[in-house]
């Protein structure tokens, strides 16, 4: 008797971890805020850590910045600098909600990016802004930053830290700063901005309103509304993320200067949204008060018609025994009581504003 082979289940496929290859934005080795050279990320990894360890005080870390990469690459990353789970999950699904999450000694910042696009006029189905995310994977000696959408690259941040030494030299608190701080500048460009199309919307809605102007109105709304979320929910962890033990002491007053502008883009962007409900408000009630006025002015001249076509209908009747029909001056007499008729209600309706 042949003894029985056991058939295992087969394994389930796992997608196999690899380095960021067409993401990869840029990413550099920081020494006393000189970049240094380093063929690869753990490679500059190991440069920088083995610089700390043997120096004493010193602020090397390593950047990566990534623009939408897939899932095996992120996990290739968290694998390198020991990122949690959960932040990597987020931070390939995107669409996140603005928060600050601690992980073990690291922390998880997700920005919410808002653009403004160009347009030559202001239609129904015109885009006036674009949004995306910026995650930022912040460690001791690390800085991962992981972008998703088109608009506000991170490259003229890390530019303007690389030509200043002594800003890039503030270590990886210095980048978050730098980066949230570009971000609440982007937004403070968009609400001015905004703000230009707001007053010229409201200068049109009391010169001519028609159901186009409405539209546009109702579209600046919801632009103002997706900016809305985008922004508001940044207050809160922004504003405790200088008492997160991440962040050294020396650039708290930094944080807390970025939450001072991003209170003041947010009081910018609630105003202008309540401004835009009562233009909303204003514009709707301006087209019903027109509608009632054509209807006013239809109603005066069906009015005035009325007579002359009662006084024909009644003379229109084939009857033998009418009065003045066999009278000379019966028919001038008529065509002069409709035209009395008329020009006294055409007197009324004017003087009372109805024509």
């Amino acid at each position: 008797m042949q003894p029985r082979v056991a058939h295992s289940l087969p394994k389930p496929v796992r997608e196999v971890c690899v380095p960021p290859v067409d993401s990869i934005v840029e990413f550099g080795a920081y020494v006393l805020g000189k970049k240094v050279s380093a063929s690869g990320i753990t490679e500059a990894l190991d440069l920088v850590r083995e610089h700390n360890r043997t120096s004493d005080g010193a602020n090397a870390f390593v950047w990566v910045g990534l623009h939408e990469p897939a899932a095996p690459e992120v996990e290739w990353l968290s694998e390198v600098f020991g990122l949690h789970p959960l932040a990597v999950e987020d931070a390939v699904k995107a669409h996140q909600r603005p928060k600050v999450e601690r992980y073990g000694e690291s922390l998880f910042m997700v920005l919410k990016t808002i653009a403004y696009l160009d347009h030559d006029e202001l239609t129904a189905n015109s885009e006036i802004t674009a949004t995306g995310e910026i995650m930022v994977f912040l460690g001791v000696d690390f800085v991962v930053t992981v972008r998703h959408g088109e608009h506000c690259p991170l490259t003229v941040v890390r530019e303007r830290l690389e030509d200043k030494p002594k800003l890039m030299n503030r270590g990886p608190a210095g980048v978050l700063h730098a980066i949230s701080d570009h971000v609440v500048d982007q937004y403070l460009q968009v609400a001015d901005l905004m703000q230009l199309e707001l007053e010229e919307v409201e200068a049109t809605v009391f010169a001519d309103v028609s159901s186009r102007d409405i539209n546009r109105i109702y579209q600046l709304k919801r632009e103002m509304l997706e900016m809305k979320r985008g922004i508001m929910p940044l207050q809160a962890p922004l504003s405790a993320l200088p008492q997160r033990r991440v962040i050294p002491s020396e650039m708290r007053e930094y944080f807390r200067d970025v939450g001072d502008h991003l209170s003041r883009v947010c009081e910018q962007v609630e105003s202008s949204n309540e401004l835009c409900s009562s233009i909303l408000q204003a514009a709707l009630a301006r087209s019903n008060a027109l509608a009632n006025e054509d209807m006013r002015k239809i109603s005066s001249w069906v009015a005035i018609l009325a007579v002359p076509t009662m006084i024909a209908g009644i003379y229109g009747m084939n009857f033998d025994f009418m009065p003045e029909t066999k009278q000379v001056w019966g028919y001038p007499a008529v065509l002069a009581v409709m035209v009395t008729a008329c020009v006294l209600l055409h007197r009324g309706f004017r003087r009372n504003g109805w024509l």
